[in-house]
């Protein structure tokens, strides 16, 4: 038994030691209430970031309680782009309750997204100086639009996608959708294009803290584009040339919209 107290008793005040250390490490970008009073503790910003997090999380439950309730009406509007009116099939006897709690989920992250996207300037826009944050604090608002554009493209080209896909049915070959393939097809689809759509916030954002130039940009055109070209058909689900194309055209597109915004602003 001595050697585990001799042990204990060397490892606890090292332990204490770290503790303290940990406890000084003092990061100088974080104000509180708006002015700067100090400089906070690693341990400080760690709790900061977890009530923010907590808050992002809590902030789900309105909408998905909401999406929830009216997941039939939301089940139907994304199905109605299929070129079929038969039923989706669910192999498994959870599938029916799993795709309206996903379809809940997802709407109670759309609904969340204005409370996400403040807890995150919040934590981040102390750390900046003033003229960072003038430049980043409209692209804010704008994140949450730019996304629900791509969601709303992603939904206008779904007919053309599914129509295609299902334009290889035979006799010898007939689909049989599953409600759970559908759904995580669309999901997939309408992130992709989401995400896709912040693109020139992401290009702008860099050429206010000088990584990149509206310049070096139109210099990078045929990389740029051959880059779009593959990460379009990465990214994308399904089989068909319509979604990667559509994909391309996009992204290609806010890549010129950028380099316009970009020399708007003499970068």
């Amino acid at each position: 038994m001595e050697p585990d107290v001799r042990l204990e008793s060397a490892v606890a005040p090292a332990a204490q030691t770290t503790r303290r250390r940990l406890g000084r490490i003092r990061l100088p970008f974080r104000r509180r209430g708006g002015e700067r009073k100090g400089e906070m503790t690693l341990v400080e910003h760690l709790v900061e970031l977890r009530n923010r997090l907590t808050i992002s999380v809590f902030s789900l439950v309105p909408g998905t309680i909401l999406g929830f309730i009216f997941s039939g009406d939301i089940i139907h509007i994304l199905r109605a782009p299929l070129p079929t009116k038969e039923p989706l099939e669910a192999l498994a006897l959870t599938d029916a309750l799993m795709i309206q709690l996903q379809i809940a989920l997802i709407t109670g992250v759309i609904l969340a997204m204005p409370v996400m996207l403040y807890q995150f300037w919040a934590y981040i826009s102390p750390g900046l100086t003033p003229s960072e944050r003038a430049a980043a604090r409209p692209w804010v608002p704008l994140a949450l639009a730019f996304f629900c554009m791509g969601v709303g493209v992603a939904y206008f080209i779904l007919p053309y996608t599914t129509g295609f896909l299902y334009g290889f049915q035979s006799e010898d070959i007939h689909i049989l959708l599953t409600a759970q393939a559908y759904f995580g097809f669309v999901s997939t689809l309408f992130l992709a294009f989401g995400l896709v759509m912040e693109f020139p916030i992401v290009l702008v954002l860099l050429a206010k803290v000088g990584i990149v130039s509206s310049q070096r940009l139109r210099r990078s055109r045929k990389m740029a584009f051959l880059g779009i070209v593959i990460v379009s058909n990465l990214i994308t689900p399904g089989g068909d040339f319509v979604t990667p194309l559509t994909m391309a055209t996009v992204l290609y597109g806010l890549y010129e919209v950028s380099i316009i915004l970009i020399r708007m602003n003499g970068k």
